[in-house]
């Protein structure tokens, strides 16, 4: 790869955001370069590339950063063409495709906000309720009621839903709670588990053992 074309991710290995962004260019074929930020003392590179939020992930390509993962995600799908592509072509398909996905961050947000609730039961019950809206959405989404999950070939929505509950084992292991239960929703259930499965999301999920150890000593400093 050429100087002019190099692609660079900042990331921490941990942040959901950054997992999009990461499993999208994987996804795509895309020859990148990781470096690891540490938040706590951040980079005057990543200060200089994103000097607005000072935050993860930022992609620079050519020279040029793009920031914010939804942003720097349909980046990478406009400018390389050649791989699979994340968004359907088809306006209304990628309209449905876009709502869901940010409906998808919204759940992922109130499950993250039990991490830290001082009443856990009822950020559950708040967190379940959008989950159970989530389903029934996913359920009319696809042809059949759930999706077709073929290697190298996930697009927007896969990228979404698999980072969003992709760690839910260690979560539950730290934490004590089910959060994503079979019974209460057994179609995301089924998906996140088939994309486990795929080559891509094993180099890219971190290790679990790596997870819990962050969680529990995230969970000790939380109480």
């Amino acid at each position: 790869m050429g100087e002019e074309n190099k692609v660079t991710l900042y990331g921490m290995w941990l942040s959901p955001y950054v997992k999009r962004v990461e499993l999208a260019l994987k996804v795509k074929g895309i020859t990148f370069e990781y470096v690891e930020e540490d938040l706590s003392n951040k980079s005057p590179l990543l200060l200089k590339y994103n000097p607005v939020h000072k935050q993860v992930p930022v992609l620079v390509h050519d020279g040029k950063p793009i920031n914010e993962s939804f942003v720097i995600l349909e980046y990478i799908d406009e400018t390389w063409t050649n791989g699979p592509s994340l968004l359907p072509e088809d306006p209304y398909e990628r309209s449905k495709v876009r709502f869901w996905a940010a409906y998808i961050q919204h759940v992922m947000e109130f499950m993250l906000k039990i991490f830290t609730a001082e009443d856990q039961e009822k950020a559950c019950e708040e967190f379940y309720q959008k989950l159970r809206v989530l389903e029934d959405g996913m359920k009319n989404m696809f042809p059949g009621g759930s999706p077709m999950i073929e290697d190298g070939k996930i697009g927007l929505l896969d990228i979404m839903i698999v980072v969003a509950f992709g760690m839910c084992k260690a979560q539950e292991q730290v934490f004590g709670i089910k959060f994503l239960d079979q019974e209460k929703a057994p179609m995301i259930h089924s998906w996140v588990n088939s994309l486990l499965e795929l080559a891509v999301l094993k180099e890219t999920v971190p290790p679990h053992d790596k997870v819990v150890s962050f969680l529990q000593a995230f969970k000790e400093r939380s109480h």
